[in-house]
């Protein structure tokens, strides 16, 4: 860390505008090299936004930050055996210093780069350094609002609140996977020895808390409401506000009462009820506000929920819809063509490249059935359920169809060459042309959530003009209601818990993500204690949240990372038998259905907080190393 303030202490008070899609070129009047003074950088509203628009610049993009991109750790996903670079295969391995740069000889992580900066490259891009240098950016600019005197008080208050969301969405990030660090929230001097001690886990979401409080009731719902933000009417999606503010409230707060942070802070293995309750009311304010329609966002309807992860022929159009809450900046125009899209699809038989990434079996099984209820058991018929194991792809949760490709679905679309044409259907029955291992399926499942189903090589192939843009949100929308669901449940120790701002209890709140999809609502047997229910609420986040970076810090905050069945990912077998229905493959019958483990992680307690850099806690005495490492 001292190294990156010392880097930063040496910056220049430089008006530096990076643009970006978020089309912010309005505010700058000058050459952005041109260094000028502190009282000129700050005194007025184009000048201080021009200053504040480099923050945005330290969001990494971890969907397209390398050529292929590994950022689900859980046991949600496993890598074919081709490479074995990615984090992602570190991890299972037990290595967690992988995420740091000196340990990724590639320099494919989105967590640690040797060459991160501010650029338009997404290869420059990570949350490390970029997330200090952001908090020294952000602490330099609260340090000088006194010096925007060329202002309006509305205009005060949208820098303001910029810089204090920033300060505390970088603190954020970095405590949710190192526990308590130091606070930083003034200018630190170059000159001066670092004394600052770790703080414990809650005393960090505290001060997190409060700037995003302030943040809150400084920011706008909308910038295009606002007289500075008609500046740039309509390219204001990506610039923060309230909602984004009172999001990351009840994120910090919602994670503070979780078991592992409050182990961490108090020694306690349960839920903070206070924590919980702080969170359910920030995401309470958040809902009434979308719902009485009062904000620009809303869930999308399911016939167009892929939008919230890629669009295509849209000349680039970043994903996330009325649903997408918050996003970073995206750079580099063919990068989901060329790289991110061919992860998912097997090699060679329709697709290019070695990296692939698969959805394990055991983690497909949360996707229940179309009447709400789990599967408890893939190998045995369930009579209340519906469930079949000769037809297990039969009457499925929705989303299991959007997000999973399965034995028997057409993937090839168009025409292709007669030798193969063998290929246009999924092969990932045992023993199938899909299953290779090495680039191919090792799970028996293709994971399609983010890509369409033409991306491949015959179909979309991997042309300039088919504009796929993958570009996951940080947060959207359906995150809110299920994070809101958990709060309100472990708040009031009730399926009906309720925030005293909203309308909805916990219970409604996991049933209006199941009525989008078109999902049973949660089962009456499961309302009667609050642990029956939230083991509902954690399979409903796993299947609306599937694959979208959230699961490895769900299982740490959970503490379930080190229990098994979580330690364990699984790959599905079975044998075709019958006819082979090409026009509905969930009328295909199988046989001998079952899995095995494919691999096994051997973690302890100390695998719950990623090791810091030695560099780092050499510094001086007060900052520690984390346990174990």
């Amino acid at each position: 860390m001292k190294i990156y303030i010392k880097t930063i202490l040496k910056c220049s008070l430089v008006l530096c505008l990076l643009g970006t899609v978020i089309s912010c070129e309005d505010y700058l009047d000058k050459d952005p090299d041109t260094d000028i003074s502190s009282d000129e950088a700050f005194k007025n509203f184009i000048n201080f936004q021009g200053f504040t628009e480099e923050l945005y610049q330290c969001v990494p993009d971890f969907t397209n930050r390398y050529w292929t991109n590994s950022w689900n750790w859980g046991e949600d996903e496993i890598q074919s055996t081709a490479r074995d670079f990615h984090f992602g295969v570190k991890i299972d391995n037990g290595d967690f210093w992988g995420w740091q740069d000196e340990h990724d000889g590639w320099g494919a992580g989105w967590m640690n780069a040797s060459n991160a900066n501010t650029s338009n490259d997404r290869f420059a891009k990570d949350l490390w350094k970029n997330g200090w240098y952001g908090i020294r950016k952000a602490n330099l600019g609260l340090a000088n609002i006194d010096n925007l005197t060329e202002a309006t008080q509305e205009e005060r208050d949208l820098i303001r609140g910029q810089l204090l969301f920033f300060r505390a969405w970088f603190h954020f990030q970095f405590i949710q996977y190192f526990g308590g660090l130091p606070y930083i929230d003034t200018v630190l001097p170059s000159d001066e020895p670092l004394t600052l001690p770790r703080l414990s886990y809650h005393e960090c979401a505290d001060r997190i808390g409060v700037d995003l409080r302030l943040a809150a009731d400084l920011l706008p719902i909308d910038w295009d409401d606002t007289t500075a933000g008609k500046r740039t009417l309509g390219k204001n999606q990506l610039r923060i506000n309230k909602i984004m503010a009172l999001g990351y409230l009840g994120k910090n707060y919602l994670w503070a009462g979780s078991p592992l942070m409050n182990k961490e802070s108090t020694g306690s293995e349960t839920y903070d009820a206070t924590y919980c309750q702080k969170a359910a009311e920030a995401f309470g304010e958040l809902l009434s506000l979308t719902e009485s329609g009062d904000s620009q966002y809303a869930l999308l309807p399911f016939s167009e929920y892929s939008n919230n992860f890629y669009t295509t022929g849209q000349n680039w159009q970043i994903p996330g819809g009325t649903e997408a809450i918050f996003r970073g900046p995206y750079w580099g125009a063919n990068g989901s063509n060329w790289g991110t899209s061919k992860q998912y699809q097997p090699a060679p038989v329709i697709a290019d490249g070695d990296v692939k990434f698969l959805p394990t079996a055991n983690y497909v099984d949360f996707y229940g059935m179309a009447n709400g209820l789990p599967i408890e058991d893939i190998t045995q018929p369930d009579a209340e359920s519906g469930y079949d194991p000769e037809f297990p792809w039969k009457d499925r949760d929705p989303r299991f169809y959007n997000d999973i490709v399965y034995d028997g679905v057409k993937c090839v679309q168009g025409s292709m060459p007669a030798e193969v044409s063998q290929d246009r259907y999924a092969n990932l029955y045992s023993g199938g042309s899909y299953r290779n291992i090495s680039t191919g399926s090792r799970t028996g499942y293709l994971l399609y959530k983010f890509i369409p189903i033409t991306a491949n090589k015959y179909d979309l192939g991997y042309d300039w003009g088919a504009n796929l843009n993958i570009h996951l949100p940080w947060m959207r929308l359906a995150d809110v209601y299920l994070m809101y669901a958990e709060a309100a449940t472990m708040a009031f120790n009730s399926s009906t818990g309720k925030a005293s701002n909203y309308s909805k209890t916990a219970v409604d709140a996991i049933n209006v993500i199941r009525d989008r999809a078109g999902v049973g609502h949660v089962a009456s047997k499961f309302l009667g204690s609050a642990d029956m229910f939230l083991g509902e609420v954690r399979r409903e986040r796993a299947v609306e949240l599937a694959f979208e970076r959230h699961r490895f810090n769900d299982l740490r905050r959970w503490l379930l990372l080190t229990k098994s069945p979580y330690t364990l990912k699984k790959s599905i077998e079975f044998d075709r038998v019958g006819d082979f229905n090409t026009e509905d493959p969930t009328q295909n019958r199988v046989a001998n259905i079952h899995e095995e483990v494919i691999l096994e992680r051997n973690f302890t307690d100390k695998h719950y907080w990623l090791p810091l850099k030695n560099v780092d806690v050499n510094m001086y005495l007060e900052f520690s190393q984390n346990p174990g490492w």
